[in-house]
């Protein structure tokens, strides 16, 4: 019996060779599709079976990635859904032999729209090709299915020409990390660059806060109440003069304990480091790694005092330190 490793290279193999021939078969109509694409205002993606469920995955890479995208099922098309399709529109049709009924059966209203039609299709002289303004072939040698009726090789090839009309609108359109950051807030390189110290750190009310001249005993008060491990200290214009921290505490407890009357200015850090409301949160968690420490004063333009960022809060909000 065939080892069963062997037949997962096999597949591997077929399915290679097939993503591989696919650069042979780039014409300019490759190039006419991405014009198409670069200028429509948006993409309607179709197709049934296993080529529906590679334009679907296709509809949402082109939309992570600048190019506004949906998938409309052909049949539901059929239905009232061809009412999602208008004029500034190009669809992207995906079919195999091209001659799925239900794709060819939208193309009338996409000729009476005037809506470009690209296919996406293994055999370039089906009715679905010699209709379209755009044929992109992906025909392909053999399937990896040992039967040749399951849609493998195939699919893997529609997958990879897909991706290549992404990336490259994506590079046409300068889409910088940034831009996909916008539409994934969710994820971790949302997080990491579009939150930032304002929307984490702790302020007004919640805020350990005593002026120049308070006590130790006023300042720990104030520190364990608001629970952040560390109290702000203020001068008289409002701008930050300094920070206590518990670490601070054990440091001036030990070995000659300092009374609780003592000047909270005498022992606080001057001049801690500090870190501006609208920097990234991702900044921050450098800034306490470099530094060794855990909580940030925030001052804004004026140097006036805006509020104290915890390390715990930038966990809390998924966002981690970005690694060579």
């Amino acid at each position: 019996m065939e080892d069963i490793r062997e037949k997962a290279r096999r597949v591997f193999r077929i399915e290679s060779r097939a993503v591989e021939a696919l650069s042979e078969k780039l014409t300019e109509d490759f190039d006419r599709a991405i014009d198409y694409l670069f200028g429509a205002s948006r993409v309607v993606l179709t197709g049934m079976g296993k080529a529906g469920h590679v334009a679907c995955k296709v509809a949402a890479t082109l939309a992570s990635t600048g190019t506004p995208s949906f998938f409309m099922h052909p049949a539901e098309g059929l239905h009232g859904d061809l009412g999602m399709i208008t004029s500034d529109n190009v669809v992207i049709a995906f079919s195999k032999n091209g001659n799925t009924d239900e794709v060819l059966r939208i193309i009338p209203y996409l000729k009476h729209v005037k809506v470009p039609l690209i296919a996406v299709t293994g055999d370039t002289g089906s009715e679905l090709a010699r209709q379209a303004d755009v044929v992109l072939d992906i025909s392909v040698s053999e399937e990896a299915c040992p039967l040749g009726l399951a849609p493998t090789a195939s699919t893997t090839a529609m997958m990879a020409m897909g991706d290549a009309l992404a990336v490259v609108l994506l590079e046409k359109r300068n889409f910088r990390k940034e831009d996909f950051a916008v539409f994934h807030p969710g994820g971790t390189l949302g997080r990491r660059l579009l939150i930032r110290v304002s929307d984490l750190m702790s302020s007004g009310e919640d805020l350990p806060i005593v002026p120049v001249g308070s006590s130790f005993k006023e300042a720990v008060v104030e520190m364990t109440g608001k629970n952040l491990g560390a109290v702000l200290v203020s001068g008289p214009d409002g701008k930050l003069a300094g920070i206590f921290t518990d670490g601070d505490m054990k440091r001036v407890l030990t070995p000659e304990p300092c009374g609780f009357d003592t000047p909270i200015d005498r022992i606080m850090i001057h001049n801690p480091k500090t870190i501006h409301p609208d920097t990234l949160a991702v900044k921050a968690i450098d800034i306490m790694e470099q530094h060794n420490i855990t909580v940030l004063p925030v001052i804004d333009d004026e140097h006036n005092i805006a509020g104290l960022l915890h390390i715990h809060d930038i966990i809390k909000a998924g966002i981690t330190a970005v690694k060579d």
